[in-house]
């Protein structure tokens, strides 16, 4: 179940509720009983595996060939 992040414009308080995407919308209140909530903006971290360093994680340089059509010799 996605959890969504709000924040209480009375008190300033936030807090997160675990509700079904259908109810996302819905109003919610603050832990302290206040109705005046907003829902925050979500951000999503996508991370890979750890290099050691920004280099491996560039593709090869030279050897032609392989990556995209033209790269790939399809284009004719």
């Amino acid at each position: 179940m996605p959890r969504y992040e709000y924040r209480c414009r009375a008190c300033g308080t936030t807090f997160e509720l675990n509700r079904p995407m259908a109810e996302s919308s819905a109003p919610a209140s603050c832990p302290d009983g206040h109705g005046d909530t907003v829902k925050l903006l979500s951000t999503v971290a996508v991370t890979g595996a750890s290099s050691s360093s920004a280099s491996s994680a560039r593709p090869p340089s030279g050897g032609g060939g392989g990556g995209g059509c033209c790269g790939g010799g399809c284009c004719g």
